[in-house]
């Protein structure tokens, strides 16, 4: 019952957030790409919650932790933070401004990409029973070598960085897209700074890094 009312917690507070957010700025709640948005990221993570509590409840407990404990990570997550706010804000006003022209064809390949890299998400989690949201590494903990952790050592960030840098286009946005992409750089960081942890702290992690090249795209990064 605590991590129901947890989940639900998140849940209620994210969504009041992402609706100020957007509906403030734009001036109207009849702002499409914020309903769009709305609807793709609440209602997958609703289900995968629900899935993860009944079949998988640790895990899912360990993604509802936040608290980072390394300086690095700290800046990470609130550079991030920055760039969300300043991302749907944009967005917002990009409404009430009419300052992008979107083609449908874009919304739709952007929302399509978007719910294939959820489904990358909940896989990662189905895969990685110590998924955490915070760097650390757990008592007992082994590194997982297979599935999507066989192609590259960071599927979780892969999925990430579809979910978030086709946000602001499924908004309708393309301001607001350029003011994410400097996710993908702020990604890198968390990465090589996770690494330097997993290395030091987990018995097995440099092998694993010996054989699986790619961080996040094979034969690119």
């Amino acid at each position: 019952m605590k991590l129901v009312i947890s989940a639900l917690v998140k849940v209620i507070v994210g969504l009041a957030a992402v609706a100020a957010l957007l509906f403030a700025p734009a001036g109207s709640f009849h702002f499409p790409g914020a309903w769009r948005l709305i609807s793709i990221l609440f209602i997958p993570m609703i289900i995968i919650g629900v899935v993860f509590l009944i079949w998988a409840p640790e895990t899912l407990s360990r993604r509802l932790r936040a608290k980072e404990e390394r300086s690095k990570q700290k800046g990470v997550v609130a550079v991030s933070g920055l760039l969300f706010i300043a991302s749907f804000v944009l967005a917002g006003l990009d409404f009430r401004f009419g300052w992008s022209d979107m083609p449908d064809w874009v919304l739709w390949t952007a929302g399509a990409i978007f719910l294939a890299s959820y489904g990358m998400y909940a896989e990662v989690m189905r895969e990685n029973e110590w998924l955490s949201r915070s760097i650390e590494v757990a008592e007992g903990q082994k590194v997982v070598s297979t599935g999507l952790y066989g192609i590259v050592r960071h599927p979780m960030y892969t999925a990430t960085v579809g979910m978030f840098l086709t946000m602001p286009i499924i908004m309708g946005s393309w301001w607001a897209f350029a003011v994410m992409l400097p996710y993908v750089p702020v990604i890198a960081v968390r990465i090589k700074d996770e690494e330097q942890l997993l290395v030091a702290e987990l018995d097995g992690y440099q092998e694993y890094r010996d054989k699986v090249r790619w961080k996040l795209f094979p034969y690119i990064y």
